[in-house]
């Protein structure tokens, strides 16, 4: 913890402005350290490689508090490991985002009256490409507001010429291995869009619908019939069954016979299945296999016909009925007035509350659609994804997401990979004229004639890839050798299953790549990541979502501007902890703010009065509040660490803010006045100490404030860099237990001093003539001038006696303080004070009391809230105590 520095210490506080305004200075300071290429990797150096991939923000969008929280930890992380003399890659880069991009460039055309279907693809596809470079870039400017450190070298964008050939490598390699194959499923199908959707892009709300019960068969309660409910009236045109369970006595009789289609005048069976809850409504439910998920695992059960009744804009066709055309909501309608019309609807219950699906990017509700579509098999890869957290290759943190990650994994479903746009990586499947099928890598081409798949890959497919893609596979490239496996994925808990595990499975299934295993272990398991960190959602400040229908969201430029990067970021990282959500509101920006003013002002006033970093004195020569501080700090020292190597960040900022607001500023910097005033060798030894002190509390501070954190260094030392500058060390020299005692018992006399002059009547900055006694006894003989200076006391004269005196009890004795407060006090206007004080502790009191009288109120609270009104109760009555007996005491003068 030494350095050295020339002792211009009183020049450089004078570079340093008046008061810290971060917009003054973040930009400009931020583009000098990409100047300098702090944050540029490289691949050669000798260095122990450290590795994070940025999890790629949609080109198409702007970074919300979620991404704030992730860029934060993440530069916090790398940040600290640059300082510990790793080789640091931070590598950046933006998801094309298929879907949202595509959807925003034809929004763009429509305003014109066009449609990409005017262009052609080709045209479409240069025309998605101009919109990303002149659109693409917000994300970055704002990523570098925010003082994310990373290698804007090597950028990456999930369309780029490089990760495409990745694409169709790893495409190509799962084909040959029969992992990827083409099937007619049930897909989750966006009718505005025209495409299938990943699970992840389909939000689920709870909407007002309807719920409407339909007989089938016999219209008389004689002949054999059945009651099925339904929320979706329409497709009861492509029911192929009504199912009931195999042991409902109800309907025993009717297994394996037909009933006539309300509608369509069809037999369709009545057939048994042990998914049937019979105690759920009437026991009996329609069956739409080309419609709805778990119809369709039951038609595949029992060999049933599956057509489809909708086509890809969600309108009912090929039903040879008079709905035929009709959009499926207005189909909803007519089908019900139909069934209505011919007595077939038995009870209609409006508005129905349940829980439908919407698309993320279109706000429609989904609809699940047959479709032919391109899947992963994903069980030996999801496997190999388990087991790499199984055996420990990967970790996760916290260890408590485990069994949701296993759950995950273990009962994966095989995933649909086709979209049916045009902006992305297009399928590199090709069809001959006679039907054949070939799978074309990037070095490959297809025979003259034949014709690509029209599908692209979903978006999850390329970013999939991402830890190794970016790094220049399938090629053998120093990247990959020197930074793979990444050392740590940081994300939020809620896409665990999807981006998580998507790269987990690709990762794991390239491992045996000789790209991936150059220059490392043979035979070793190549994860992509060795840790996962997971963090939680961020709130507002009364613990709810933040979403766009609450109103409640926060836009993180907002309060870069409002109070700066560095507030915002110690706000961000001060509350996150693995696996836990954390909230936030103007309160907690106003709180960092004011710690990052707090070390503006501390470190000012430590050069105006010399302070520098230096080799410190002998110890020996120390005193002992210089001894206290330094022990202090390799306490912190070692709590920081330990928490930013568990991802325990919130542990980390709340142990160094505590130590430089509590300690280091608090009190510290206020014995350190009283040694400066001195003017003799302790001034002398103070300014290295508080310049030591300041100089690596700042370092550990600098990832996660790097702003404040830069300007003050540099002030302080001279150097170029703290980005650069080494962290701190701890060095190892036993901790000081008696200089620690003798400041804390000095800490406790100031504090009781202070509360008893306040109860006295005396004004804060008020001097009062004292007499103390038992100082030596205490061990208090060198820290006296300190105590009397923090006290705001002088010597009592002799002659003069004391008109009020404590005893304040201390480790190993006890001191006594007399004041003689003669002339100090208005006693008039004292009085007042503490009548006024008493009426409020005495209403205090009667209000607490009265709650816990209420036997109402006792049974049904809680017993923390109990609890806490008895402590109020009880600090109540111990004022009223007080202030009467200062009351006596004024009365008696």
């Amino acid at each position: 913890m030494t350095s050295a520095a020339p002792d211009n210490s009183r020049n450089r506080a004078d570079a340093l402005p008046k008061s810290w305004n971060p917009s003054e200075v973040e930009a400009e300071m931020y583009e000098r350290w990409v100047s300098a290429g702090y944050f540029v990797a490289d691949a050669a150096s000798d260095k122990p490689g450290y590795s994070i991939v940025l999890p790629p923000p949609n080109v198409t969008g702007s970074l919300h508090m979620g991404h704030a929280l992730d860029h934060t930890l993440m530069d916090a992380l790398s940040r600290r490991k640059r300082m510990q003399g790793y080789e640091v890659l931070w590598l950046p880069g933006m998801d094309h985002a298929g879907i949202a991009t595509q959807t925003i460039v034809e929004k763009q055309l429509a305003v014109d009256g066009k449609t990409k279907e005017d262009f052609g693809r080709e045209l479409f596809v240069d025309k998605v490409w101009d919109w990303k470079r002149e659109s693409g870039g917000q994300i970055q400017w704002q990523m570098r507001a925010l003082g994310d450190g990373v290698d804007w070298s090597r950028d990456r964008f999930t369309m780029d010429d490089g990760l495409s050939r990745a694409v169709q490598t790893i495409f190509k390699r799962l084909y040959d291995a029969g992992l990827i194959y083409r099937a007619e499923r049930l897909v989750n199908w966006s009718p505005e869009l025209r495409t299938a959707i990943s699970d992840i892009e389909v939000k689920f709300e709870d909407i007002e619908g309807e719920l409407v019960s339909l007989r089938y068969g016999s219209l008389d309660d004689a002949e054999p019939h059945v009651i099925v409910a339904t929320t979706r009236v329409e497709t009861m045109l492509g029911d192929t069954a009504v199912a009931v369970h195999p042991e409902d006595s109800r309907y025993k009789a009717l297994i394996g016979t037909t009933i006539e289609h309300p509608i369509t005048g069809r037999q369709i069976p009545i057939i048994a299945d042990d998914y049937v809850d019979p105690e759920f409504g009437t026991g009996a439910v329609k069956i739409t296999p080309a419609h709805d998920p778990n119809d369709f695992e039951m038609g595949l059960r029992h060999n049933l016909p599956m057509p489809s009744i909708m086509d890809e804009r969600g309108r009912i066709v090929d039903t040879g009925t008079e709905f035929d055309g009709m959009d499926r909501f207005e189909a909803r309608v007519a089908v019900r007035e139909r069934l209505a019309e011919l007595g077939r609807v038995v009870a209609e219950k409006r508005p129905y509350l349940h829980s439908v699906g919407h698309s993320e990017r279109s706000g429609e509700s989904i609809e699940p659609r047959l479709s032919m579509q391109w899947w992963v098999k994903v069980e030996s890869l999801a496997k190999a994804a388990g087991d790499a957290v199984r055996n420990g290759d990967t970790v996760i943190h916290p260890p408590s997401q485990e069994p949701r990650w296993f759950d995950w994994v273990d009962n994966m479903h095989d995933w649909t990979i086709s979209r049916q746009l045009w902006w992305g990586h297009r399928i590199p499947i090709w069809y001959g004229p006679e039907g054949e099928v070939m799978c074309v890598g990037p070095d490959e081409t297809a025979p003259e004639g034949w014709v690509q798949d029209p599908d692209v890959l979903d978006t999850w497919f390329s970013s999939g890839l991402w830890p190794f893609s970016t790094m220049g596979w399938p090629a053998n490239t120093a990247e990959l050798e020197k930074f793979y496996p990444t050392s740590v994925l940081v994300t939020g808990y809620d896409i665990l299953f999807f981006w998580v595990a998507r790269m987990m499975m690709f990762g794991m299934f390239v491992s045996e790549d000789s790209a991936i295993t150059a220059g490392k272990q043979t035979g070793a398991v190549q994860v992509p990541f060795t840790d996962v960190f997971l963090h939680g959602l961020i709130r507002d400040e009364h613990g709810k979502k933040m979403s766009k229908s609450r109103g409640n969201g926060i836009n993180p430029l907002d309060w870069i501007n409002s109070y700066g990067a560095d507030a915002l970021r110690f706000t961000l990282a001060r509350g996150a902890q693995p696996g836990g959500d954390l909230s936030v509101g103007e309160s907690h920006a106003l709180a960092s703010r004011s710690f990052v003013t707090k070390l503006f002002n501390a470190t000012k006033f430590a050069l105006m009065n010399g302070a520098r970093p230096g080799e410190l004195p002998d110890r020996a020569t120390l005193t002992d509040a210089d001894r206290w501080i330094l022990d202090r700090f390799e306490r912190v020292l070692v709590e920081v660490d330990s928490a930013f190597d568990a991802y325990e960040f919130g542990k980390a900022c709340e142990a160094l803010y505590h130590f430089a607001w509590d300690e280091l500023c608090d009190w510290y910097l206020e014995l350190a006045k009283v040694q400066f005033a001195a003017g003799d060798a302790r001034a002398e030894s103070t300014s290295v100490v508080l310049g030591t002190v300041l100089d690596s509390v700042l370092r550990l501070l600098h990832p996660v404030i790097p702003f404040i954190t830069e300007s003050l260094w540099q002030a302080l030392t001279g150097g170029e860099s703290i980005v650069i500058a080494p962290w701190p060390q701890a060095s190892g020299v036993p901790a000081d237990t008696v200089a620690a005692q003798r400041v804390a018992d000095a800490q406790q006399l100031i504090t009781e001093v202070r509360r008893f002059r306040s109860d006295q009547g005396l004004a804060d900055k008020q001097k009062v003539r004292a007499r103390l006694t038992g100082l030596d006894v205490a061990g208090l003989t060198d820290l006296r001038e300190a105590v009397t200076t923090l006290a705001r006391l002088t010597e009592l004269e002799d002659g003069q006696e004391a008109t009020a005196s404590v005893e304040v009890r201390l480790s190993t004795t006890t001191v006594a303080v007399g004041l003689n407060t003669e002339g100090s006090i208005d006693l008039e206007a004292e009085r007042r004070r503490l009548e006024k004080d008493l009426a409020a502790a005495e209403k205090e009191f009667a209000v607490a009391a009265a709650k816990l009288g209420n036997e109402a109120f006792l049974a049904k609270a809680p017993e923390p809230v109990v609890e806490k009104i008895r402590s109020r109760r009880d600090i109540a009555s111990a004022e009223v105590t007080r202030i009467g007996a200062r009351l006596a005491e004024l009365a008696a003068k």
